[in-house]
């Protein structure tokens, strides 16, 4: 099934959301939203119930999903919405992909937790996709993500959640000093939280003393391997929440890191660096427990 949306007067919609609510209800088999370039203002929710969606467009520079709701602003009935209420896209559908969009809050620095992509499903792909915002701009729910080609800017926690997800050939972008890229609640007895394989970290001008991540729950597990880190990143690399117990318990990992911001020697003493050998179960099929995103 092929939904096209179009800003213009050569699609089925004009808007996002009401393509995904013209897809009836018991529908199964996989829908294509082809989305044309354009700016789309809107909240968009992708519901449990969707059948597999794929939101394909045709370039993430010039096709924009755009809204700026921040934990502050208020709903209906008068009260705050609240960090979890704040995206621009919210994701519950099982399994779900997007290739080619911009998703962003446009909120603007300063205003709070502001969520750009709220991902709460069971598998989930994106693909070539721009995610922007400032504090909380990707929420990792519960399930398994995985990240190709994307590029996710921020400056506070503004890649956080419980999800196993991985991160391969990403960029992350460090828009503030003194920030944290990653925070992590991996929940106990979890193989995998958040893994970056071959991704790159860079900065806005001035930009330092960025952390890689602080645990947000106990049991936070973040692996960086083949990272290329720029000067932003603070030495210690790692952040303990001023919470010291979560040193025994969460689990901070790089391997072969390089740039000016790698600098084993300086690391937190809680944090490891993997040999060689240890690496070997950083397959995506074994992260992914046995799901491969190529199937979607």
């Amino acid at each position: 099934m092929l939904i096209t949306v179009s800003a213009g007067q050569n699609g089925d919609y004009s808007n996002l959301q009401d393509a995904v609510d013209s897809i009836s209800q018991g529908h199964k088999s996989e829908v294509t939203i082809r989305i044309k370039p354009g700016l789309y203002q809107e909240k968009v929710t992708i519901p449990s119930d969707a059948p597999p969606i794929l939101l394909l467009g045709e370039d993430s520079d010039t096709t924009i999903i755009s809204w700026s709701d921040n934990a502050h602003t208020l709903d209906a009935e008068g009260k705050p919405l609240g960090t979890f209420r704040s995206g621009t896209i919210n994701i519950f559908a099982k399994q779900f992909t997007a290739e080619n969009i911009t998703i962003q809050n446009a909120s603007g620095p300063g205003t709070g937790q502001a969520v750009a992509a709220f991902v709460d499903g069971d598998h989930a792909v994106f693909r070539r996709v721009r995610f922007l915002g400032n504090q909380d701009t990707l929420y990792t729910g519960p399930g398994k993500q995985y990240y190709n080609d994307c590029y996710i800017e921020g400056d506070v926690d503004y890649i956080f959640g419980p999800a196993t997800a991985l991160f391969d050939h990403c960029q992350l972008h460090n828009k503030r000093s003194r920030g944290y890229i990653t925070a992590a609640s991996t929940p106990e007895g979890t193989p995998f939280g958040y893994v970056f394989l071959d991704c790159r970290i860079t900065s806005g001008e001035g930009v330092h003393d960025v952390y890689l991540g602080r645990p947000w729950r106990p049991y936070g597990h973040v692996a960086f391997l083949r990272t290329v880190m720029d000067g932003s990143i603070t030495g210690e690399g790692w952040h303990n929440w001023g919470e010291p117990d979560r040193e025994k318990t969460c689990r901070y990992e790089e391997y072969e890191s390089r740039g000016a911001g790698s600098n084993p020697s300086e690391r937190v003493s809680w944090s490891r660096q993997l040999t060689s050998a240890e690496t070997m179960k950083y397959q995506i099929i074994n992260i992914l427990d046995g799901w491969h995103p190529e199937g979607y």
